[in-house]
């Protein structure tokens, strides 16, 4: 007796291939394709999509949910998007492993405007506790990477100083471990401290150590290099092309207030891609970006770690030197928003801009910006003017290009691209404007991103695959959320599997929890 019996959809694998009409069926998580034979099945449960999209679950490449989910586990802005896997340890920013509690709190404070916090009482001295703490436990399926910014905490510490040998052997150690632990690969945020603190020649050994283990370099790219422009891609693949590592660049766009073009950026990809290197990247369908707001400052103010911003934001004569040096090169006030205020004083600020606050305030903008993180320790975001939106379809349609929505699940003014992101893949670049194939744009968000990591059995409606599967209505489906409105769930999502077990029933969550620790078996 089958576990699931779903009748009628028509099928889109994620192979890319034409979508056909069939029957699946799930028994112990293992998906069962049925052709013409089914009248005699009998099935715990069944479902009948007639007139609905079955396609594999959503892999979401790029997901900052490695603490909040642990405290919210039904996950419902993303598993209502259809996405039953996330990519998580991004930018660089990972919790585990730690050798310490201080100094995973002290990194849980630092990142907290990103990832925000946890109410648990938490210590992970490895990936595998790490790990445990996912498995069976949250909504979604959840793969892991390493950020570099854990590895140089546990060896060099927090300052802005170059690794030793004995450093970067260190760090190789721990990053092994942490593979063979389940990891699945490298990443690096090298615009957030300590990470951004490690050289080229620091990030090409640990991707070394990385490729040895059947990982990945996923990299936020360090945006200030050189010329800002196509210089911190070039190092990307130079840290790829030294060390032999599969290389993904994550959220990649053409800026609003870039001098070059999007082709010169593709361009440079193409070439690295037909010289033998294995790369690809993800984007995201939207114009506003989102992160931390203490990413405004510069990297000095970071320079060995919480104590020592904090003392730099209450300084006058700091602030002082931020004015001189932040304020001429920021984006303009009026296209900062933030959100995420923990004081109840400050709720009165959420989806307001930074000018509009100052101007609230009596203060010059830097001077706010202080306050407030030194009022909210820290946890501020900030949403922004971001991507140049007539180059994005570029960048969405390529096809090295992948999905990730980069979601910051702080606030209440988040990106919309946090409830929206892949039902706006589907309803605008499919259905509306007609960019790419619905095939084609399936295979971006499950196959793709499942052969990048090295998932084998997920990503694709196959035999014996793990039956992770969505189910929506194509004339329906569309995000509903927008910058002013931005906490709405998407439409059109009807069902969404994971594991074999329904988690989203005719739109409605379940409450089941049935999201597994994926790990690498190289």
């Amino acid at each position: 007796m089958l576990d699931l019996l779903i009748k009628n959809a028509e099928i889109v694998d994620g192979s890319g291939n034409p979508s056909y009409k069939s029957n699946i069926g799930i028994i112990d998580n293992n998906i069962k394709i049925l052709r013409n034979h089914d009248s005699w099945i009998e099935a715990k449960k069944t479902i009948d999509a007639n007139g609905l999209t079955l396609t594999p679950g959503f892999i979401d490449f790029h997901a900052h949910t490695g603490l909040r989910i642990l405290d919210e586990p039904l996950h419902e802005p993303k598993i209502t998007q259809g996405i039953t896997t996330e990519l998580i340890g991004v930018d660089g920013n990972s919790y585990a492993p730690f050798k310490t509690k201080k100094d995973l709190n002290e990194f849980i404070e630092l990142n907290s405007g990103l990832d925000g916090t946890i109410d648990q009482d938490v210590f992970w001295p490895s990936v595998e506790s790490y790990l445990e703490a996912f498995h069976q436990k949250t909504a979604v399926n959840i793969a892991y990477l390493v950020g570099n910014s854990v590895l140089r905490i546990n060896t060099v510490g927090w300052e802005n100083k170059k690794a030793t040998i004995n450093d970067i052997n260190n760090m190789k150690s721990i990053l092994r471990e942490s593979m063979e632990e389940g990891a699945f690969g490298l990443s690096t945020g090298l615009e957030y401290p300590p990470g951004n603190f490690a050289d080229t020649s620091e990030l090409i050994e640990l991707s070394k150590e990385a490729h040895k283990n059947g990982g990945i370099y996923h990299t936020h790219v360090r945006y200030e290099l050189g010329d800002k422009f196509l210089d911190p891609f070039k190092e990307a693949i130079e840290i790829g092309e030294k060390s032999d590592i599969p290389v993904h660049i994550t959220h990649l766009y053409q800026s609003s207030y870039s001098k070059g073009g999007a082709r010169k950026i593709l361009d440079l990809v193409e070439k690295s891609r037909e010289s033998g290197l294995d790369i690809t990247f993800d984007s995201y369908p939207y114009i506003y970006g989102s992160t931390r707001l203490i990413i405004m400052l510069p990297d000095w103010t970071k320079d060995g770690g919480t104590n020592v911003l904090k003392s730099i934001l209450r300084s006058d004569e700091m602030r002082k030197k931020l004015k001189e040096e932040v304020a001429p090169r920021a984006l303009s006030w009026e296209q900062v928003w933030l959100t995420y205020f923990k004081l109840a004083k400050n709720h009165r600020y959420e989806g307001l801009s930074v000018g509009e606050i100052s101007r609230s305030r009596n203060q010059h903008p830097i001077d706010t910006i202080c306050d407030i993180l030194l009022e909210e320790d820290l946890q501020t975001c900030y949403v922004a003017l971001g991507a140049n939106g007539n180059t994005i379809p570029k960048f969405i349609n390529h096809p090295l290009s992948m999905v990730g929505s980069d979601a910051v699940l702080l606030g209440d003014f988040p990106s919309p691209r946090t409830y929206g992101c892949f039902p706006t893949i589907i309803s605008e670049y499919v259905r509306e404007e007609k960019h790419m194939s619905l095939e084609y744009a399936i295979r971006k968000i499950t196959s793709f991103p499942a052969q990048k990591l090295g998932i084998r059995d997920r990503g694709l409606i196959k035999e014996n695959f793990k039956a992770d599967i969505t189910i929506f209505d194509l004339n329906k489906i569309k995000s509903q959320a927008t910058k002013d409105n931005p906490k709405v769930y998407a439409e059109g999502i009807e069902y969404v599997i994971v594991n074999g077990e329904i988690i989203i029933n005719k739109g409605k969550h379940t409450k089941v929890l049935n999201g597994h620790a994926l790990k690498s078996d190289y």
